[in-house]
Order: C-alpha cells, then structure tokens, then sequence
C-alpha cells in the first residue's frame, strides 16, 4: 500500500487519468461535516458486505479522519486481492490543514 500526504494527493489527482476511486470510510456524519471533493462514503463498518462492489484492478484512495481507519481498510481490500491502494496519511484533517483552509474541521 502506497501512503501519499495531502499534498502529495494533490499533486496526482491533479494528473492522474483514470482518477482513482476515493473510497472516504468515515461515518456518514463526519462525511456530511468535511469531505473532499468527488469521495464516495462507505462507512468502515460496511467494507467487508461492500468489498465485492470494487473493482480490483482500480485504483482506490482511502480516506477517513487522521488515517487509522483508511490504513485498515487499505490493508483489508489488499488482504482480498486487491494491489493498487493509496492511504491518504492524516486523512481529511491534514487535507484541511494542507489544502482546503475553508473545509470544516472536528
């Protein structure tokens, strides 16, 4: 699993062809709090009913709070055959702090 900052996330969404699911794994409310453009929620809970509905040969960014959950979940869809993952170090706080000063922050 591939671990990128915000910044450097930045820097390959802004590049990157075909642009990689951002699989954001947060409750639904912190989802409605903050969340970066274009990321689809599925709550961590539901990963494991959800796996088959992923595409393995895609790229996925994982993302949740500060990077723990995402981490998990990153090393799950790998543990289920699943080889291009990223986790997005920090999560949504750091993409607030690094990239986003409007997005709410909790």
């Amino acid at each position: 699993m591939r671990e990128f900052t915000a910044r450097e996330l930045r820097a390959y969404l802004e590049s990157a062809s075909p642009k990689p699911l951002l699989l954001d794994v947060r409750e639904p409310w912190e989802f409605e709090t903050a969340r970066i453009e274009g990321a689809t929620l599925v709550p961590m809970r539901s990963i494991p009913t959800r796996v088959q509905d992923f595409d393995k040969q895609q790229e996925i960014v994982v993302i949740c709070h500060h990077g723990v959950r995402s981490r998990m979940v990153g090393l799950f869809l790998e543990n289920h055959g699943f080889s291009n993952i990223i986790n997005l170090t920090g999560g949504v706080d750091a993409w607030a702090r690094d990239i986003d000063q409007h997005m709410a922050t909790y």
